[in-house]
């Protein structure tokens, strides 16, 4: 298994993956300095996720191998459906899944998503449009939804 790290404007993501896809893409806290040898395995996730970064994309073409149940695999494909710059509610998700009944397990898959941002868990906010919890941080959530979706000077409601 490999890693990476990358400086972004909201702290240090570490990539980690092999030959089968990227595995996860967390956020650390700590003083470690981004990595300069990139493996080649992780080239294509350091490239497209500065990209994100900057501004210059918003979709992502990667082979993603994350570890988890059945059912959370199943949220984390679902959680790909949601559109750059929208976001979705735990019900929405919950009633994607085929059972509005299952909304408490579908937040608890959202919560360990172990990729971020490619599979955008941070589009995900309350039914009443709350930010809630975000293993990365709220502080994280909301800027990157705001990277995502930025208001504009006189933009009508």
């Amino acid at each position: 298994m490999k890693t990476a790290q990358i400086q972004t404007p909201i702290g240090i993501l570490e990539i980690t993956g092999d030959e089968f896809g990227i595995i996860s893409v967390v956020f650390i806290d700590s003083n470690v300095s981004p990595s300069k040898e990139v493996p080649s395995e992780l080239e294509a996730a350091v490239t497209q996720l500065t990209e994100y970064f900057k501004g210059q994309r918003d979709q992502f073409e990667l082979k993603l191998a994350p570890q988890g149940t059945d059912f959370q695999k199943k949220v984390w494909e679902t959680l790909q459906e949601i559109p750059f710059g929208k976001t979705s509610s735990y019900q929405k998700v919950a009633n994607v899944l085929g059972d509005p009944k299952v909304i408490r397990a579908a937040a608890s898959a959202n919560g360990k998503n172990p990729i971020s941002i490619i599979i955008p868990c941070h589009r995900v906010i309350g039914s009443d449009g709350s930010l809630t919890g975000y293993a990365g941080g709220l502080h994280r959530k909301k800027w990157l939804l705001a990277h995502e979706n930025p208001v504009k000077q006189g933009e009508l409601f």
